[in-house]
């Protein structure tokens, strides 16, 4: 069988077309999404049912690494089920770390990261100069001021890894199964419209109660990083919204280009209802995949 995989920038309906898959097909839904892997934020995250969705709690530092064998075991478990997998998110290197092998150095043990940290604001230059003693390469690709880079690649080397590998298979081709990657294209001008519309959703769904309530407790670095965390908290409603939809439209954009970038994927028009594009994605995974057309 086929795994699909479904990308798309932020608005772009994705969620819609992935859960119309699965109600006309024997298919089960694998989030790719770098911050749906949270519990807490549900609104804000836009969350729909599915794999890997709300699986840790806001104080875990996540990993793409921690991520990719929890996909790897979701998939394989659908596919063995006689199901398809539908893999379906906008973070581009959780997806292609879901469908693909990228050779993901293991989480870093508890404390890893803190004990780096502190080894490089106690002298970045000393950390940057230990880097190029155990892995001159990624000492090469890393500045001695990029502090989040250069504790990082620290950390995989401590883990017998590398920032830099011999080899790039973010961009390859291959991948563990075989699988149809699916862009969904939607026009500049109706993708802006559909942010500030779901943006505003969010605020009449509660996201300000919920935001409030998430940052009562810890947070994680990573988990702050969530789009719109700090402007729910510190802005009033339409000050709020405005900045959530400039950052939110800039961040369409980058999805956009990593669309671009994405091997062997192929563009689908997504102006259109989610049966039409099912359909459409149906016929792109092929008969092997028996699902049953309208």
């Amino acid at each position: 069988m086929t795994v699909i995989g479904i990308f798309g920038p932020t608005a772009s309906g994705k969620t819609r077309v992935a859960a119309t898959l699965a109600e006309r097909s024997p298919a089960d839904l694998v989030s790719a999404d770098a911050m749906q892997v949270y519990r807490g934020l549900p609104i804000l995250t836009n969350q729909a049912p599915a794999r890997l969705v709300a699986i840790w709690p806001l104080d875990h530092e996540a990993s793409v690494g921690e991520y990719a064998p929890l996909a790897h075991a979701a998939i394989d478990e659908i596919l063995a089920a006689g199901r398809t997998p539908v893999v379906v998110g906008g973070t581009g290197l959780y997806l292609r770390a879901a469908v693909a092998d990228l050779g993901l150095p293991a989480a870093p043990a508890p404390g890893e990261r803190e004990r780096w940290e502190r080894i490089y604001d106690d002298d970045p230059a000393l950390a940057h100069e230990r880097l190029g003693e155990l892995d001159p390469a990624a000492a090469t690709a890393v500045h001695r001021n990029d502090r989040r880079r250069v504790v990082r690649a620290l950390e995989l080397v401590a883990a017998g890894a590398s920032l830099a590998p011999q080899t790039d298979r973010l961009w390859a081709e291959e991948t563990r199964h075989p699988t149809v990657l699916v862009g969904l294209d939607v026009p500049k001008d109706v993708l802006e419209q559909r942010i500030e519309e779901r943006t505003r959703a969010m605020f009449d769904a509660g996201v300000v109660d919920e935001v409030r309530a998430a940052l009562a407790g810890p947070v994680s670095t990573t988990a702050r990083k969530t789009l719109g965390l700090d402007e729910v908290a510190t802005l009033p409603r339409e000050e709020a919204i405005e900045a959530i939809v400039v950052r939110t439209r800039r961040y369409a954009a980058y999805q956009r280009k990593w669309m671009r970038r994405v091997p062997g994927l192929v563009m689908v028009d997504a102006d259109r209802p989610p049966g039409e594009i099912a359909d459409d994605i149906v016929s792109l995974a092929g008969p092997r995949e028996h699902l049953p057309r309208r």
